[in-house]
């Protein structure tokens, strides 16, 4: 190779990147009490700063929306005070990051749910997979279908999440929607067998 554009600055937006490459996001299990990232985890991303632009770590947008032990979560505040503390490391350098939103829906355990409850999904339908709790990997628990009535909470948890990414210092926001967490299972007719306006068409179950 005799020429690249990695090194030179790319303009996404509003923002200028100081380069072409950017970190995609990694799940790091390693938020403090009430999920909140702490001081390693500014560290671990002060130090990838020199990319153009980080993917932070997938982070819940509400504590139904959990599904692994130790992840960070972006509701409360006392979680935007501990992004703030990432955002300000990576900035100090000269960086810029995205907060990577998820909701796992059913690819969770009851001992990560508030007060031992049931994971949620488009469909009563067990993920034939396993999650990581505080005694090791154990197969998902089986979850309840999400009422009509409770998906506006969860696109309002998403919009309010995105809210505290901003003021935790984000430059930006990136929703997960595959690997088999809520948003794809909705999508896909295997997780997703409602009979209302959230099922059957692939319409429907993009909505």
């Amino acid at each position: 190779m005799t020429s690249t554009t990695l090194f030179e600055p790319y303009t996404l937006g509003s923002l200028t990147l100081s380069n072409r490459f950017v970190m995609a996001p990694l799940t790091r299990n390693r938020a403090g009490p009430g999920f909140v990232p702490g001081d390693l985890a500014a560290q671990y991303y002060g130090q990838r700063a020199s990319a153009g632009l980080l993917i932070s770590e997938a982070t819940q947008i509400s504590q139904q929306g959990q599904g692994y032990q130790d992840t960070p979560g972006i509701y409360s505040q006392a979680q935007i005070g501990g992004w703030r503390k990432v955002t300000d490391a990576v900035h100090a350098k000269g960086g810029r990051i995205f907060l990577q939103l998820w909701h796992v829906g059913r690819v969770s355990h009851v001992d990560l749910q508030e007060n031992g409850a049931a994971p949620v999904a488009p469909s009563a339908i067990r993920a034939a997979t396993k999650t990581f709790v505080g005694n090791g990997f154990v197969d998902v628990s089986e979850p309840r279908a999400l009422e009509l009535d409770e998906l506006a909470g969860i696109v309002s948890d998403f919009r309010q999440a995105a809210a505290n990414a901003i003021a935790a210092g984000f430059d930006g926001v990136e929703i997960h929607g595959a690997n088999g967490y809520l948003l794809d299972q909705f999508a896909k007719d295997g997780a997703n067998v409602r009979t209302d306006a959230y099922g059957g068409s692939v319409e429907n179950r993009a909505r």
